[in-house]
């Protein structure tokens, strides 16, 4: 597996972005200079993280969302250093 994280990744196993084996190594999320602990998907090269809202569920039981763009960094967590 590649030192890099994936361009961009979803933790919901619906979605074609979906990397069971990158998301058991851990991913580290950095949005707008904050660490984010509540992820559901990114996209380093469009600029931009989806969020979960609080407890919500949508119709099919999914997480409710919130896409919002910016500055995002990614790393691996098992990793020392951060990109």
């Amino acid at each position: 597996m590649s030192d890099t994280p994936p361009d961009r990744l979803c933790a919901s196993p619906d979605s074609p972005f979906y990397n069971e084996e990158v998301l058991a190594r851990g991913v580290g999320v950095r949005f707008k200079g904050e660490e984010k602990t509540t992820v559901e998907e990114y996209c380093i090269s469009e600029s931009w993280v989806r969020l979960t809202v609080g407890k919500a569920m949508d119709r099919k039981g999914r997480p409710m969302t919130l896409k919002i763009t910016g500055p995002v960094e990614v790393w691996f967590k098992d990793d020392n250093t951060e990109s």
